[in-house]
């Protein structure tokens, strides 16, 4: 998938943009439990795990 894209949704649906780029496993346990506490770290997570 492009990357742009990826990015783009990670910034406005993190758990989405994780799961596109790293399926389900932990890394997408994490991001929705960041996401359900705090936005702004679920999102940093999910840019940081798309870009890498």
């Amino acid at each position: 998938m492009n990357k742009v894209v990826l990015i783009i949704l990670a910034l406005f649906l993190p758990p989405i943009g994780v799961f596109l780029k790293n399926g389900i496993g932990k890394d997408l346990l994490i991001n929705i439990v960041l996401c359900f506490f705090f936005w702004i770290p679920g999102v940093i997570h999910a840019v940081w795990l798309v870009t890498k």
